[in-house]
């Protein structure tokens, strides 16, 4: 692993940000850590450059103790959220800034900027100013000279957070391209977790400074083992159910007014009442255990989306082609093709509009 993380902790007087989180990451590894606003996430990562000291913890970088090391003793670069790219330099002389410091000759600083300005699709941009680049363009020199120094890990804060929409989607590709090409460790930051499955090989999810949950994005998503897991990670519909049959990995429980099949772990306790996720493409409108009335429709493009109230009194999000509609009042079935027992109770009706 050429990441590790042991009981780190970071106390703020007599508040926790970060408690006892272990973490452990393959070298190459597109590695992010998501959660809601002011779970622990940024302090994690400020620990792991050096840039806040633990309280208690241990951190190794590639078999060693880095634990109090300052930043620049690290093999860590950090991309901060703001880039800071300097004005009265060129691009080129941008990226090579932290060469030069670190006494590169200068034929080799050159070859090596080239070659990094090169991979971020910047070939032909070394002897512009910044100020003439475009949003995505300085996020790409921001990865140049972060990446030209050859660090081991490359720690970012949420770099794509201040672009739009679709400026954020394409410097997704960019940087898991990039990331590939150059095989560097990446440990990403961020509360957006669209980017964070996109993207990462594995996700961690945090809460209250710890970790929840970790492993790879599909599998979170398909088979979070946490209520909260479920929500943050996409749209969820969580319903209380109890339990009338249980087999090796499935449990057959009556929930919503109707009965189904869930996925269950084998360490799952399933005694008395459960919770059941349904993402809402799990719900099909071609009748089905679950019956229920049209409360809302929204036309999405590729689907339309529907809130049914069931015939028990709880709401559920439906995503349905647009050949399969239904208008509002209309009495419904529902069939369900996939759901999960997840840890946790289930939480309110499920939120309107998407989650950005």
């Amino acid at each position: 692993m050429i990441l590790r993380t042991d009981g780190l902790t970071k106390r703020f007087g007599g508040t926790t940000a970060v408690s006892d989180l272990s973490l452990s990451i393959a070298a190459g590894e597109f590695f992010s850590l998501v959660g809601p606003s002011g779970c622990g996430k940024t302090t994690t990562l400020r620990m792991l450059a050096g840039l806040e000291s633990p309280t208690a913890g241990r951190v190794e970088l590639d078999g060693r103790d880095v634990t109090e090391r300052p930043p620049r003793a690290r093999d860590t670069n950090l991309v901060f959220q703001d880039l800071v790219l300097f004005p009265h330099m060129t691009v080129a002389e941008n990226v090579g800034y932290g060469l030069a410091r670190d006494g590169v000759p200068k034929p080799d600083r050159q070859e090596r900027v080239v070659e990094m300005l090169s991979t971020v699709g910047l070939a032909d941009f070394g002897e512009r100013d910044p100020a003439d680049l475009s949003g995505g363009q300085r996020q790409r020199v921001a990865l140049a000279r972060a990446l030209v120094n050859e660090p081991a890990v490359l720690l970012l804060d949420e770099p794509l957070s201040s672009l739009d929409r679709t400026l954020r989607t394409e410097m997704r590709t960019e940087l898991r391209r990039i990331q590939r090409d150059v095989g560097t460790t990446f440990l990403y930051v961020t509360h957006d977790q669209e980017s964070a499955m996109s993207m990462s090989d594995r996700l961690a999810v945090m809460r209250d400074g710890r970790v929840v949950e970790r492993g790879p994005p599909e599998a979170l998503y398909t088979r979070p083992r946490t209520a909260f897991v479920a929500d943050f990670l996409g749209d969820a519909n969580l319903l209380s159910a109890s339990v009338r049959e249980r087999r090796t990995d499935r449990v057959t429980v009556a929930a919503g007014g109707g009965r189904f099949d869930a996925a269950v772990d084998d360490d799952q306790s399933t005694a008395g009442g459960v919770t059941v996720m349904i993402r809402p493409e799990d719900l099909r409108l071609d009748g089905g255990t679950l019956t229920g009335t049209v409360r809302s429709v929204e036309y999405k493009g590729a689907f339309e989306e529907y809130a049914i109230g069931l015939d028990t009194g709880e709401t559920v999000r439906v995503r349905s082609g647009t050949d399969d509609r239904a208008a509002v009042d209309d009495a419904v079935g529902l069939d369900v093709a996939d759901a999960a027992v997840v840890d946790g109770e289930a939480g309110p009706a499920p939120k309107t509009g998407g989650r950005g």
